[in-house]
């Protein structure tokens, strides 16, 4: 039974990150959060720190056999699913030479081929109540190339075209669907990586025109949006958070 002012949002990779700061916002805006991830303490940790409206499931959406029952489970307790948010990925970098066959699908499979498991799972419910809203994590690495970084890079450029192609496939059943794009969003780990490499720190600052890094609540704040009623007429947009990075020269 859908109740009518109460919103349930999954968010898989909920519990640091990007994911975290998403389900921040949401938490914030008073949508029931479920943040799914492999490791039950840090989503304890997260759920600490978000309080009573998050929630939290454990499960490897790379597993992908168990994405059907996952998805039951959400709607068991809590009777409706209204937003998802596919954000749980991984990234690998090598050269392309030193990139095994494993090594490829490996990223695909967590990347793209869940993100599109999860999402059918999810939309057969929203297809039902004729509403919903999806919205998957893109990157730069789909903006323009990147070395080093072959697999997460179709990945990611396949997840632009999925979106497209879901918006206009699922428009006409009243589902969204949508992507952000980070740009280079300040983490402990991006800090230190570019702290320890000059030269591709001021590649990146010299290409932002903003001139500085995200903030994890920039990707927040425009995943609330993405899900708010103020977006209702905003569908298969790859939306760049990047301080103007991805059209920088």
């Amino acid at each position: 039974m859908t109740t009518q002012n109460k919103r349930v949002a999954i968010v898989t990779g909920g519990g640091s990150g990007l994911g975290l700061a998403i389900a921040e916002k949401f938490t914030q805006a008073g949508i029931e959060t479920i943040i799914v991830g492999r490791d039950q303490e840090k989503l304890k940790k997260a759920k600490g720190q978000l309080g009573d409206l998050c929630h939290t499931i454990v499960c490897d959406v790379s597993d992908l056999s168990s994405v059907p029952a996952f998805v039951s489970d959400v709607l068991k307790k809590f009777g409706q699913i209204d937003i998802l948010v596919n954000n749980a990925g991984i990234n690998m970098k090598k050269e392309i030479t030193d990139v095994s066959d494993e090594d490829f699908q490996k990223v695909i499979t967590t990347n793209l081929t869940a993100v599109f498991v999860l999402s059918r799972e999810v939309i057969r419910h929203m297809q039902e109540k004729k509403s919903g809203c999806i919205i998957n994590i893109s990157s730069m690495a789909a903006q323009y190339g990147l070395p080093k970084v072959i697999a997460y890079s179709a990945s990611k450029t396949a997840i632009d075209g999925i979106t497209r192609a879901m918006a206009v496939e699922l428009g006409p059943k009243g589902i969204r669907v949508n992507a952000i794009a980070p740009g280079f969003i300040y983490s402990a780990m991006t800090a230190k990586a570019l702290d320890s490499d000059p030269e591709r720190k001021a590649k990146v600052f010299n290409r932002t025109p903003l001139g500085h890094m995200g903030q994890p609540e920039d990707i927040g704040a425009a995943a609330l949006y993405l899900a708010s009623d103020a977006a209702k007429y905003v569908t298969g947009v790859i939306l760049p958070i990047d301080g103007g990075n991805s059209i920088g020269f």
